[in-house]
């Protein structure tokens, strides 16, 4: 069956070329010059699209895709701006389209927002049951993030995730796109904390062979490494202020330049950007651009920490169990102590470290039960009191008691910095120079703390 599209636009000009255009893509094309035909046409005729006008002789565009998002959800709509007017382009994605495109229009970029839209399915139940099976849990804050994942798959709008480390961040910006229209496309996730200030710009836009000392050949970055999919920049809060510039007018322009390039390359990415800071903080402190800010935070979505949904930890860990055994290990399971243990833990590397627990837990336990005593909590999150309310033996280590801490002091004191490294490497994945960045020490002191520690791989 051919698939329609309404075109709205009181300019004839411009439903012309629209209609010459997609009809050329063997697609039925129907117009509408005002928003009240535009609104009655979509109820007879369905259009697996709508491409719309934002201004309109008795109204604007936004009223027409706030329309068919309340009573037509699965008929995407495209918005056409004038030309740099970024704030109606944003405020068009907020109100759900699913992308925009600049007047003048040019061809071959409608070509690609049209394919791209009609890829979606228009049974939205898919998408909804791929998103349960992957987000595991039923507290009310997974429920609504199903929902946004699913909602969010079905537009191009940036979307920023904002959640503590370890959360999930990535997982659910992989859900967005593996479920959204760019899924046969790549998905490249950078660490923004992990990339030295001085390679940032070669690594996200590429470099030309001579461009600096070393560059021996072309490189392509991160962002044509994307092309027809998703840039995936998490911990973006931590992008030096020269690059944020660079990064927002990649956006607003759909163009880079590689270093040392005298010409600009078009981009066809959709950026998802996630941080476990607070972006309107790091704003006011002057360390974050607030035009970048409300570029990449058109949609937020907030990922729950594991303490506010424990009620969850019996499928978690039934599913991360599953998943370690058919690795090739053995089959295992909690008794009640161990979930009992869990619920009181409050989890500071919250997913990412209930996952690493469950490893170490079944490598150090004796059969198939996992038991409380075979589970090693971190200090950090065994007592959530300020240290200031602490009892002296407490606040030097609550395994030791004051007279073991101090009659010991070196070993006391290399527990506490191992603990300290160990959880800097966790929380950057390894990634040496960023666990080096978070300790605020030099990569080769890290290097030399690591083989002391016995934590060298």
């Amino acid at each position: 069956m051919t698939q329609s599209v309404l075109i709205v636009d009181d300019e004839p000009d411009i439903r012309e070329l629209l209609d010459i255009t997609l009809s050329r893509m063997g697609l039925d094309t129907h117009s509408a010059a005002t928003l009240g035909e535009a609104r009655e046409m979509v109820e007879r005729i369905r259009p697996d699209l709508c491409l719309t006008d934002m201004r309109l002789p008795d109204g604007n565009g936004i009223s027409l895709v706030e329309f068919i998002q309340q009573e037509f959800s699965h008929i995407p709509v495209a918005m056409i701006t004038a030309h740099g007017s970024v704030e109606t382009a944003i405020l068009a994605l907020k109100a759900g389209a699913f992308d925009f495109i600049s007047k003048p229009i040019e061809l071959e970029n409608l070509r690609k927002l049209v394919s791209s839209a009609l890829q979606l399915e228009g049974d939205t139940s898919r998408t909804q049951e791929a998103v349960d099976q992957e987000l595991i849990g039923s507290a009310p804050a997974i429920q609504t993030l199903r929902q946004q994942i699913s909602k969010l798959a079905r537009s191009q709008a940036p979307v920023h995730i904002h959640g503590e480390s370890g959360s999930g961040k990535e997982v659910v910006a992989r859900l967005i796109h593996n479920n959204g229209a760019r899924a046969d496309g790549p998905f490249v996730a950078v660490n923004c904390g992990a990339i030295p200030p001085e390679l940032m710009e070669s690594e996200l836009f590429g470099h030309m062979k001579g461009a600096f000392t070393g560059a021996s050949h072309d490189k392509v970055g991160l962002f044509q490494a994307a092309s027809g999919g998703t840039l995936f920049l998490d911990e973006v809060a931590d992008l030096p202020l020269s690059m944020q510039v660079k990064l927002l007018r990649a956006i607003q322009e759909k163009t880079i330049r590689p270093v040392g390039a005298s010409e600009e390359q078009r981009t066809d990415i959709r950026l998802l950007s996630a941080t476990h800071k607070n972006l309107e903080t790091e704003v006011q402190a002057g360390r974050f651009r607030q035009d970048l800010y409300y570029r990449i935070n058109v949609i937020g979505v907030q990922v729950p920490a594991l303490r506010e949904r424990l009620e969850d930890l019996p499928a978690l860990t039934t599913t991360i169990l599953n998943r370690i055994c058919a690795a090739g290990s053995k089959a295992a399971y909690l008794d009640k102590s161990a979930l009992a243990a869990l619920r009181d833990y409050s989890f500071p590397g919250n997913v990412r470290e209930l996952e690493n627990m469950l490893e170490r837990a079944l490598a150090l336990s004796d059969g198939e039960k996992i038991t409380a005593g075979d589970l090693q909590f971190s200090s950090a999150g065994t007592d959530t009191r300020p240290a200031s309310e602490a009892k002296p033996a407490e606040r030097t280590n609550p395994g030791r008691s004051v007279h073991e801490a101090f009659g010991d002091l070196e070993g006391y004191l290399e527990d506490l910095e191992r603990e300290i490294v160990s959880a800097a490497l966790e929380e950057s994945r390894w990634n040496k120079t960023a666990a080096a960045k978070l300790l605020g020490i030099s990569f080769r002191s890290l290097r030399y703390r690591q083989k002391k520690l016995g934590l060298d791989d």
